[in-house]
């Protein structure tokens, strides 16, 4: 089998035009549509944006063409977004990179997951999610995108640039770090070990938003192999909190 001899463009996946549509997909571009999927539809769709632009990057990659952190400028200036309209019982999804559209599709409109949706009339908080994620995937053993999104998680919660020694980062890191080094998985410690009462655990707390959720599940997908995020997992359970509080206060008149 011959090697590919030029780039997957974005125009070879998408009907984009100009300058965009002539550059490689990119790693980066990939993973933070797949952070806009997953915040909004609480998973990546199948056949939507975000797979397209996963699977074309990682050719790309691996065919040498671009790097693992590369991202093109127009791209990074201008954003990828997800927009959604609702109409009764289903959603229109319109997915852009800059001012190009890359899909438009309709969901079921969700279901808010009872355990969340009974939480305070504040909203539910980043630490809240953890908890949730403690419950969801508590036998997972704690990996290096597990670390990096409870790390992201903790410095929004608190509003710091950098995790604070001894919290809930600095022990999801530990245990990333000591699970590298395990070999067996029943020995190796677990998601549960690491968030159960992480609210407590943390030196301050917030409601989660969109935005807290954009820079966890993107932490946590840079930092997978195969740059997804874990269902039930810490970006999941955050970017979920984000959603149903969005939800509740687009409900809220006040």
């Amino acid at each position: 089998m011959s090697q590919r001899q030029q780039p997957i463009r974005y125009r070879d996946v998408f009907n984009f035009q100009g300058d965009l549509g002539a550059k490689p997909v990119m790693p980066v571009e990939a993973a933070k549509m797949q952070a806009a999927e997953t915040v909004v539809l609480g998973k990546t769709e199948k056949g939507a944006a975000a797979s397209t632009m996963q699977s074309a990057a990682a050719k790309n990659e691996r065919a040498g063409f671009v790097g693992h952190d590369q991202g093109s400028d127009i791209a990074r200036d201008q954003g990828v977004a997800i927009s959604e309209t609702h109409v009764p019982g289903r959603r229109i999804i319109t997915e852009s990179i800059g001012d190009q559209v890359a899909g438009k599709y309709s969901t079921a409109a969700p279901l808010a997951p009872p355990s969340m949706a009974e939480e305070g009339a504040d909203g539910i908080t980043i630490g809240e999610a953890l908890e949730a994620a403690a419950l969801a995937a508590r036998r997972k053993p704690v990996d290096w995108s597990d670390a990096a999104a409870v790390q992201a998680a903790e410095i929004r919660a608190a509003e710091r640039t950098t995790t604070a020694p001894g919290g809930v980062g600095a022990a999801a890191q530990s245990a990333a770090t000591l699970n590298a080094r395990t070999s067996g998985s029943e020995d190796k410690i677990k998601l549960a070990d690491v968030l159960t009462d992480a609210s407590e655990k943390l030196a301050r707390d917030k409601v989660a938003t969109k935005r807290e959720a954009e820079g966890v599940v993107g932490a946590e997908v840079r930092n997978d192999p195969k740059m997804t995020t874990y269902p039930g997992g810490v970006a999941a359970s955050v970017a979920a909190a984000a959603r149903l509080n969005q939800s509740d206060n687009s409900r809220d008149p006040d």
